[in-house]
């Protein structure tokens, strides 16, 4: 071996000690971990509950502000950017609708071939076109979407606004004299509010596209006929009235609600996730 490769090893060798006895060089912090599992029952049901009223002294408080905002947008007080606006429906509504198409139309897809292998044992496979429509329209088009902007457009609400809230750009605006309720909540739960009635009403009708493919495939069922069983099945009034799609308040209500709790994640610092475990070079602090 040459003499500069015995240097370069024994350089390596002196880094690694170097690395390791920088590793031990912070004790681990003794009892931590052990107080913390050998809370008593008692203890650990009041701490839960004390989180709790905390918890829901913090979504009350962010309710009635929202109310508030909601009150001062209607009568043209409210403080908030139309471009905001127009991204939030933006981001809620064009940008939502391949994942809403896809998992609609495997829905219908699957409600299809379900009810038509029963169906088909009595006869009656023209009535699968009946049962996507009104599976589709009056709860799965509605609860699927729901799910799905819960996940998708919630979440990205909920980690921009925490995003903002850690990096005390909420506490800016606040300074500055701005609401952010209004300026950074409100946008949202009006676009996810408006956007969520047209994205239920894309999924029923994708929805039932599925359906129609199962229907010429497996039953021979020709399109303008399948339109016609399901024009005769889905009138009007499951489009409207239902309480989860419908344009009547409580659709509206279930609707904010969605966009409401994601942004309440974000904002409220006790609605959010739990922080995670202090990695081991922090234990002793």
């Amino acid at each position: 071996m040459s003499a500069g490769s015995k240097s370069t090893a024994q350089l390596y060798r002196v880094e690694s000690e170097r690395l390791v006895a920088l590793t031990r060089a912070v004790p681990e912090r003794v009892g931590g971990e052990a107080h913390t599992a050998g809370l008593d029952l008692l203890t650990r049901v009041g701490a839960g509950s004390l989180s709790f009223f905390a918890s829901a002294a913090d979504f009350v408080t962010f309710l009635g502000e929202a109310i508030i905002g909601i009150g001062r947008l209607l009568i043209g007080k409210a403080r908030l950017r139309r471009s905001d606006l127009m991204l939030a429906i933006e981001d809620c509504g064009p940008d939502a609708l391949p994942i809403v198409a896809l998992i609609s139309f495997l829905i219908g897809l699957i409600i299809a071939f379900v009810g038509a292998v029963q169906l088909q044992r009595f006869g009656a496979a023209v009535y699968v076109a009946d049962l996507v429509g009104i599976a589709m329209v009056r709860e799965m088009g509605a609860i699927m979407t729901a799910i799905l902007m819960s996940g998708r457009t919630g979440a990205a609400f909920a980690a921009n606004l925490g995003t903002m809230q850690v990096g005390d750009e909420i506490s800016a605006l606040q300074t500055l004299g701005i609401p952010p309720m209004e300026f950074l909540v409100l946008p949202r739960i009006v676009a996810l509010s408006l956007m969520m009635p047209l994205l239920t009403i894309f999924a029923n009708i994708v929805g039932m596209l599925g359906g129609m493919l199962i229907a010429a495939l497996m039953l021979d069922i020709t399109p303008i006929a399948y339109y016609n069983q399901t024009i005769g099945a889905v009138a009007m009034n499951d489009w409207a009235s239902r309480p989860r799609q419908g344009i009547l308040i409580p659709g509206r209500l279930w609707r904010s609600s969605v966009a409401g709790g994601a942004c309440a994640a974000g904002v409220a610092p006790r609605l959010s996730a739990p922080p995670p475990p202090r990695p081991w070079y922090c234990a002793s602090y």
